[in-house]
């Protein structure tokens, strides 16, 4: 009755609503929570601690369920020993080499294994860093192209000198268009074909000339997955090489690769095994198994690694080597590495591959025979990874309908347009990593099942999605 009474009175309804609050005021004098916590400014008084937590627990409860979030390459799951492992580091800091030698030797241990895994021809020689991610891996592999470029410009006449370049396929990572703008270099990108994409080893020749710095192969596309042929492009600029003098170093940007085509795809030759591969990087927190943030660079050889970009300090204690273009940065996240290369062994990262990939092909073959899905890409024999479309008679809705609703079950499925030369084609993405069990992909099959039917009974077309919000950088 009191509502029915203050809804139909707007100034009781206005009393009740102050009483209300007037009551929360009271409960957060009673819990010593302040009124009014400021959220763009410091509050004059803090919080207790176990009071900061559940403000700031229940503020994050409202994320999405990072199991259900089939759009990232990145790891959300270990072990609990490696969790527990990560806690136990958690105050140490990598650069900090004088002061934990211990993990420090997990690093050096871990960038031996993967120089062994990628076939460096000798392990011992050969030279890298771990990272924040493969962005930073990135930047730096590209800064010593760019370098060993300028180094044979010398002496040329600096006015007819090329600006450099760097070629890649249009399906490239968005640090590599960081990298271009960060460092002044030009961009050149790959077009994209309808059954083709990612980089071809003719086109990727092609666009080469004096001021490439090099070319960027990609194993593990983050359109669809894809593997791009890496053999072939290394052949194609040796032809280039013999015919115009010309020698272009290949890197290899394995991100999410690096540690999944050694073990699903052995005999597939893409590393160090080919000459003209001067570098390659991985994260270790994608399919290396790891939690974000652990990337790898490794150069096949110290001599590729100029000593004007290496670096020592004496004010931590000790002279301390440092390469990458962090500083500080977690050595948690490097102990988590060595722990899985301990725990899994060869084997095991290829039972967890063989696995992820298993699951990738039910999905997406029983996915590729609902009308009016059809495959843009496929796992098998790649990143357990893949593409969807719909078929161009669908009127009333799109992969962005689809993304939406899944929304509602807490799928997080990213659905996007194609880059540019098949940007008219847009296409919903999965991608399976550790944590993800077959029982889970069961679930989602039959979610999108339902979801399919659901918009396949429309008769007039569903309003623009109520796509995802944009994020200001203030």
């Amino acid at each position: 009755m009191e509502f029915n009474q203050a809804a139909r009175h707007p100034l009781a309804a206005e009393s009740v609503a102050a009483g209300l609050r007037g009551q929360l005021r009271a409960r957060s004098i009673a819990a010593r929570l302040p009124a009014d916590i400021p959220e763009q400014r410091l509050a004059d008084q803090g919080l207790r601690a176990d009071l900061a937590y559940e403000l700031i627990h229940g503020h994050l409860m409202l994320d999405g369920n990072a199991r259900l979030n089939l759009a990232t390459f990145v790891g959300t799951w270990m072990e609990p020993e490696a969790l527990r492992l990560m806690g136990e580091c958690a105050d140490k800091n990598i650069i900090d080499k004088d002061e934990y030698p211990q993990t420090t030797d997990l690093e050096r241990r871990c960038l031996l294994m993967l120089a062994d895994l990628w076939h460096a021809p000798d392990p011992s020689d050969a030279v890298g860093t771990s990272t924040t991610g493969s962005s930073e891996a990135c930047m730096l592999a590209g800064l010593v192209l760019k370098w060993h470029w300028r180094q044979r410009q010398l002496g040329a006449d600096a006015a007819a000198a090329p600006r450099p370049n760097l070629v890649m396929g249009a399906n490239r990572q968005v640090c590599w268009d960081k990298f271009c703008a960060y460092f002044e270099v030009e961009p050149r990108f790959v077009p994209l074909g309808p059954d083709r994409l990612h980089l071809e080893a003719e086109a990727a020749a092609a666009h080469c000339d004096a001021g490439t710095i090099g070319v960027v192969g990609v194993v593990g596309s983050v359109v669809d997955g894809s593997y791009e042929p890496i053999a072939a492009i290394a052949t194609a600029l040796d032809h280039l090489e013999q015919r115009s003098g010309l020698a272009i170093p290949l890197h290899i940007d394995a991100a999410s690769g690096g540690f999944v085509a050694p073990f699903n795809a052995p005999e597939w030759i893409w590393d160090f095994r080919l000459p003209r591969v001067v570098s390659i990087n991985a994260s270790g927190h994608k399919y290396g198994g790891v939690l974000p943030g652990v990337g790898w660079l490794l150069w096949r050889q110290d001599a590729l690694l100029p000593r004007e970009l290496r670096f020592d300090v004496n004010y931590l204690g000790g002279v301390t080597p440092t390469i990458g273009m962090n500083f500080s940065r977690p050595g948690a996240q490097v102990v988590a590495q060595y722990f899985n290369f301990v725990h899994l062994g060869r084997q095991g990262y290829r039972e967890r591959m063989a696995l992820l990939e298993a699951i990738a092909c039910h999905l997406a073959d029983q996915l590729a025979v609902l009308p009016p899905l059809r495959l843009v890409s496929h796992p098998l024999g790649q990143l357990p990874v893949f593409c969807l479309e719909l078929e161009p008679r669908v009127r009333f809705w799109s992969v962005f309908h689809l993304s939406d609703k899944l929304r509602e079950r807490g799928w997080l499925v990213p659905a996007y347009t194609l880059p540019p030369d098949q940007q008219h084609r847009a296409v919903l993405r999965i991608v399976v990593r550790a944590g993800f069990s077959r029982h889970m992909a069961d679930q989602l099959l039959d979610d999108i099942v339902r979801a399919v039917a659901w918009f396949e009974s429309l008769t007039v077309a569903m309003p623009e999605p109520m796509t995802h919000c944009s994020f200001s950088h203030l």
